[in-house]
């Protein structure tokens, strides 16, 4: 269940903390290039003394009937107790704050599919075409000697490493991602995957493979 505080009718922003397993931390949903901005100035400031830094990251996209891909429409990120969920789609443009956050030698953007997810990013939005990615099976099925984590997804992964499960509705994999407003259940899967990516990286010390 997600329980989202009170907005004003036409805010381009909100607020919300949601209860799942694994359960992540109160978290930001945006269109607005602004509070995105404040968002990351706010941790950098955080993690400044942090040598290393894990950041868990994904994107969704609305599926698409035809061979041609459509757009990146949410970019997921999360550091430690920090989430963002960015309407990327429906921002009136890139912040110059996001393009650099790519950019920093002490990030290393964790997930399943995350250089995949990075390439689509340079693709649609021309950022995070030198960010420094891991991928998380790769890494899980190192530690953990077993090959078969080689191909796993977010899903199995967290079962391995957190001892933890995590509901991915196919139908909300599926559903509309370019809506103006996504529904609770969207913004909850956006958000556990950004947060078990982060989670799963901090466990397999993924900035050290950076």
């Amino acid at each position: 269940m997600i329980s989202i505080s009170p907005t004003k009718p036409h805010s381009k922003t909100t607020t919300f903390c949601s209860s799942v397993t694994p359960s992540p931390p109160p978290s930001q949903l945006t269109a607005n290039p602004e509070v995105v901005t404040e968002w990351i100035i706010l941790t950098e400031s955080i993690n400044r003394n942090v040598a290393r830094v894990t950041v868990g990251l994904d994107v969704e996209w609305r599926p698409s009937h035809s061979p041609r891909r459509n757009p990146i429409a949410v970019l997921q990120i999360c550091v430690c107790d920090r989430c963002l969920v960015y309407q990327i789609i429906h921002a009136p443009y890139i912040p110059d704050a996001l393009r650099n956050f790519f950019f920093h030698k002490h990030y290393t953007f964790v997930g399943v599919g995350v250089k995949s997810d990075l390439d689509k990013l340079v693709e649609d939005y021309r950022i995070g075409r030198h960010a420094k990615a891991v991928e998380l099976a790769k890494i899980a099925a190192k530690a953990y000697r077993m090959s078969e984590l080689r191909n796993a997804g977010l899903k199995e992964l967290a079962t391995v490493v957190l001892g933890r499960d995590v509901e991915k509705s196919r139908g909300v994999t599926l559903s509309g991602w370019d809506a103006c407003s996504l529904t609770w259940e969207q913004v909850k899967y956006a958000c556990v995957d950004a947060f078990g990516s982060y989670e799963i990286g901090r466990v397999l010390n993924a900035s050290y493979y950076g």
